[in-house]
Formats: structure tokens, C-alpha cells, sequence
């Protein structure tokens, strides 16, 4: 239950609407929750190299997102950046 309410936060701050759940913005922040708990997992579980592999395609998918929130949307994505504690 706690993880769907943190989950509904992070969405929160960055739909566009009340009903978005399939935006850049939306689909950067639940992959970015998704990359933080899978990087803790692999501090603890070293050799689990089939969910590294997984990290590293969901970091793949972050960067093309919010490559195309850049070059169509530069507000928008600098917005996620901050929201979200990225760097670039």
C-alpha cells in the first residue's frame, strides 16, 4: 500500500492532466522509481545479472523519453528533471 501512494505522488506532480497515465513525463517518472529500487536490489544481490540487465534497458528507455521531452518540450522535461532529481 505504501508503495502505491508514493508511486501516485511522484505521477501526481508530473501529469498533465487528471487522467494522464501514459505521458513522457508520467512514463520518466514510474521508470525512474523503478530504477531506484532495482539499483538497491543489485547493492545486496551482486551476481543477479539478468535484473542488471533489466536496469540497464530501463535506463535505455528513461534516456530516449526524456530525450524526446527535450527536443519537443525543453519546459517539460527540465520540470522532470528538477521534479524528479535527475541529472544531465
Amino acid at each position: 500500500m505504501a508503495k502505491a501512494v508514493a508511486t501516485a505522488t511522484e505521477v501526481s506532480a508530473l501529469r498533465l492532466h487528471e487522467k494522464d497515465t501514459g505521458s513522457a513525463d508520467v512514463q520518466i517518472a514510474l521508470l525512474t522509481k523503478r530504477i531506484n529500487e532495482l539499483t538497491e536490489h543489485l547493492k545486496t544481490n551482486l551476481k543477479d545479472h539478468s535484473s542488471r540487465r533489466g536496469l540497464l534497458k530501463m535506463v535505455a528507455q528513461r534516456r530516449s523519453l526524456l530525450d524526446y521531452l527535450k527536443n519537443t518540450a525543453a519546459d517539460r522535461y527540465q520540470a522532470a528533471l528538477d521534479k524528479l532529481g535527475l541529472r544531465r
